[in-house]
């Protein structure tokens, strides 16, 4: 343990901003743990304070930059593929959504203290083609206000994270092997819960051309378009006849389902 944090106080510029882009280019390693840290050596005169925020914004911008323009270019498919990597894209990516909707490029402000959430919002910002100098402006700021609470806390309780890191040194790799072990059965049972979850949906799940061919055929099929404001924006086409409407309408809008046929759903 000792060895790892003199490796950290060693080379804290180059681990602090290899963790920041890893964080926010959407590789599962947490950066709040190591801005903390960054924190608490500038508090103890091992790590220039300004130097460490720098490091950090230019991490997360370049970062939120990838995501903008692969947004820009590949449109609503990279959501698509968020939804492959993430423990819970589903969620992650409806939440994001909204927020979108309703607060515009403001969102990226407070969705870079949400994990998950910061990856998901410069592709949105580049799908519904937020100009670059506008996103570049809130993205810098978002990464600034982020990186320096995070850090501000670690040098406020520098004395607090030396003693912990202490108590570490102390326990050893015991310490260790129970946090990569919790953090292990954590992502293990995340992944079980959505592949029981995809399992009880593929049981009800009808293809495109299986819709098709019952459309072709004549047979009584209402189609309801689920998406949301933003999704149909991205990728404005309807399948004919559709009823459209978003997930949070159905109570209200209940009504307008037939209850005589067969209902297909999509919202993606």
């Amino acid at each position: 343990m000792n060895e790892t944090i003199a490796f950290l106080v060693r080379h804290g510029e180059a681990v602090l901003f290899v963790y920041v882009f890893a964080d926010q280019v959407g590789v599962p390693l947490p950066a709040v743990p190591v801005l903390l840290a960054a924190g608490a050596l500038a508090g103890v005169g091992k790590l220039s304070f300004p130097l460490a925020v720098a490091l950090s914004v230019a991490a997360s911008l370049i970062a939120d930059f990838i995501w903008y323009f692969v947004g820009r270019l590949r449109g609503a498919r990279v959501l698509g593929f968020l939804c492959r990597v993430a423990l819970e894209p589903d969620a992650c990516v409806r939440r994001t959504e909204n927020a979108f909707q309703r607060h515009g490029v403001r969102s990226l402000v407070f969705a870079k203290f949400v994990p998950g959430l910061s990856t998901v919002a410069p592709p949105l910002a580049g799908i519904f083609r937020v100009g670059l100098p506008r996103f570049a402006l809130y993205s810098a700021a978002a990464a600034l206000l982020w990186a320096t609470a995070w850090m501000g806390l670690g040098y406020a309780l520098r004395d607090v994270l030396e003693w912990a890191t202490a108590q570490a040194s102390n326990v050893g790799s015991a310490l260790v092997g129970m946090l990569v072990a919790i953090i292990v059965v954590y992502v293990a049972f995340k992944w079980v819960q959505r592949r029981r979850l995809l399992g009880t949906l593929r049981i009800a799940r009808i293809s495109a051309d299986e819709l098709k061919g019952k459309v072709d055929a004549g047979e009584a099929v209402a189609v309801v378009d689920l998406r949301t404001a933003l999704d149909a924006a991205a990728d404005p086409y309807l399948i004919p006849g559709a009823i459209r409407m978003t997930a949070e309408e159905i109570e209200q809008r209940h009504q307008e389902l037939p209850r005589d046929v067969d209902l297909v759903v999509y919202c993606s």
